[in-house]
């Protein structure tokens, strides 16, 4: 199993926003499981409660910053993944600068004080597999916009199984 990070830092948002957007390839190729995200902020010491998501989406997908997913093992391969700006399949990216007309299901939904950060480790039965062929990506999202929007650090873990 490969490993591979879509992270970014330091980031200035838009407002309500995708942080990280992930497409698998179109069929046959391999799944995708998410085993992590994370997200926080280092701009201000004041406290805030924000909601996040873990969500897919379906055509059209976000506008994005290209993002290359970085192997976690230094010796395997580069992921099937590339980086792209428009949320097709077999791309990833980071910061989106416009959201897309496509349907956002919710996966996940949680809130976390900003102070802290949040950080999602599933169990192996709470991972999310993105099948090859599924036709919508996944995107780990704010739903509403942070009151602070500078000094944003996020992103996801993905293994190719």
């Amino acid at each position: 199993m490969r490993e591979f990070a879509v992270s970014d830092a330091g980031i200035t948002l838009a407002g309500a926003t995708t942080l990280v957007f992930v497409n698998n390839d179109a069929a046959p190729a391999q799944n995708l499981e998410f085993l992590r995200a994370w997200v926080g902020q280092s701009a201000n010491a004041t406290s805030a409660q924000q909601r996040v998501e873990l969500e897919t989406q379906v055509t059209a997908f976000p506008t994005l910053t290209s993002a290359t997913p970085a192997a976690l093992k230094r010796a395997d391969a580069v992921s099937s993944i590339i980086g792209g700006t428009a949320g097709a399949a077999g791309t990833a990216g980071t910061n989106a600068s416009a959201e897309g007309a496509g349907a956002k299901t919710s996966v996940w939904e949680d809130a976390f004080n900003v102070l802290n950060g949040w950080l999602w480790v599933p169990t192996p039965r709470e991972t999310i597999i993105l099948p090859a062929g599924t036709l919508s990506g996944l995107g780990l999202f704010l739903p509403v916009a942070p009151a602070t929007l500078t000094n944003w650090a996020f992103g996801m873990i993905f293994a190719e199984i």
